[in-house]
């Protein structure tokens, strides 16, 4: 942790999980594909027909991709937390969890991302919903806390795709600040432990979530983590993490935060440094939140179009509602519906995914812009060729 002098916004929220996407690269027959780039997964074969008919106009008949929020409940207390005032405000019941998990192998979606709001992982329902997706044979991806996945291992270990630690942090002190549990402890040790144990049992990605953060302090000073980048990705290494990401933060309405040219000069000479560590089996990942900030682009990310195709494919599910998008959980004029007491199915046949006008509602950094702009191209006529296979179903 460092403390630097500086001029930035008393309050910050941190983005805590909306890329929620495995970031190893894999090989099909004939393109190599990064996890990250959204646009090309949109072309393979078991979702490109859907992504075609979303693309020109239609409905489509069933999400591809939903993220799941099992609870509001976190066992942490992060300062910096964007969920932070929705948080401990509900959770499905056991039950209503387990019958969800039943409906979204009934409509035949693809990937589900178990993440929050809350930890997911603290709902006693979950390692029931990780059992009936991966059994289903539906694509599972897990944003997490990362205090309880020893209780969660064998599920987790057997079914998960990927698995991604939010950590913001390289040392239990700077953990600690950042990141505190109820009493204001680090749990650091015990995260970093967990971790391993998935390493070493575990048939999917492991990823270590480094979210860059600032905080001002009453006497002016800014407390920040940037400075233990590069210590963070040797941990991730030597915890066996697929990869180690750095992200940056978002305020209330998820426009990027900006950050001292000092602040970014010391992350890129960081990641820059961190490179060595890169081989087959390891990546250091620069999301395009990081990259946004990196080309100095602001905080305002312009959309011509009034239509978010992709709400058609991918949607979120919490205790409070069904959402178009995790970027706007909570938000009632983007609310779907109310899974507590409706079928996801039933939601998904009468509700109207155009609610939101991304031109007017979304001028935040959004990872699916250009997956957006893709399907304008497919609509036109100007799509690429599609794959020979799946590899990676989290569009």
């Amino acid at each position: 942790m460092i403390v630097t002098d500086g001029s930035v916004p008393s309050r910050f929220i941190a983005e805590v999980g909306f890329d929620s996407r495995d970031t190893r690269t894999e090989r099909c027959e004939s393109v190599t594909i990064d996890r990250l780039d959204l646009t090309t997964k949109l072309y393979q074969p078991s979702i490109f027909p859907e992504v075609a008919r979303v693309a020109g106009g239609e409905r489509s008949e069933s999400p591809t991709v939903v993220d799941l929020d099992p609870t509001t409940f976190c066992d942490l207390a992060c300062p910096e937390c964007i969920s932070g005032k929705l948080l401990n405000q509900g959770r499905f019941s056991a039950q209503r969890l387990e019958a969800l998990a039943g409906e979204l192998v009934t409509m035949g979606v693809k990937a589900v991302i178990l993440i929050g709001g809350g930890e997911p992982l603290a709902h006693r329902g979950t390692r029931s919903v990780i059992h009936t997706l991966g059994e289903a044979g539906i694509a599972l991806g897990v944003v997490t806390n990362g205090t309880m996945i020893e209780q969660n291992l064998p599920g987790l270990a057997r079914y998960a795709s990927w698995i991604r630690v939010s950590m913001d942090a390289a040392t239990t002190e700077t953990y600690r600040l950042f990141r505190p549990n109820r009493k204001g402890e680090s749990v650091f040790d015990r995260v970093v432990a967990n971790m391993r144990l998935f390493a070493r049992a575990k048939t999917g990605a492991l990823g270590y979530s480094f979210l860059v953060m600032s905080r001002e302090e009453a006497d002016g000073t800014v407390l920040s983590n940037h400075d233990e980048v590069l210590q963070g990705a040797e941990l991730a290494k030597d915890i066996g993490c697929d990869y180690f990401e750095v992200k940056a933060m978002f305020d209330e309405q998820h426009h990027i935060v900006g950050i001292s040219e000092q602040m970014r000069e010391s992350i890129d000479t960081q990641i820059e440094k961190a490179r060595y560590l890169e081989s087959a089996d390891f990546q250091i990942i620069n999301s395009s939140t990081l990259t946004s900030l990196q080309e100095r682009e602001g905080p305002i990310q312009e959309k011509e179009y009034r239509t978010c195709r992709v709400t058609e494919l991918r949607t979120l599910v919490t205790p409070s509602g069904v959402y178009v998008c995790p970027y706007h959980r909570g938000n009632p004029a983007a609310r779907l519906g109310d899974a507590v007491t409706e079928s996801l199915v039933d939601i998904w046949q009468k509700s109207d995914r155009s609610i939101v006008d991304p031109s007017r509602d979304c001028r935040f950094h959004c990872a699916r812009h250009r997956s957006n702009l893709e399907m304008d191209e497919i609509a036109a006529g100007r799509g690429r060729a599609v794959l020979d296979n799946d590899t990676d179903l989290f569009i």
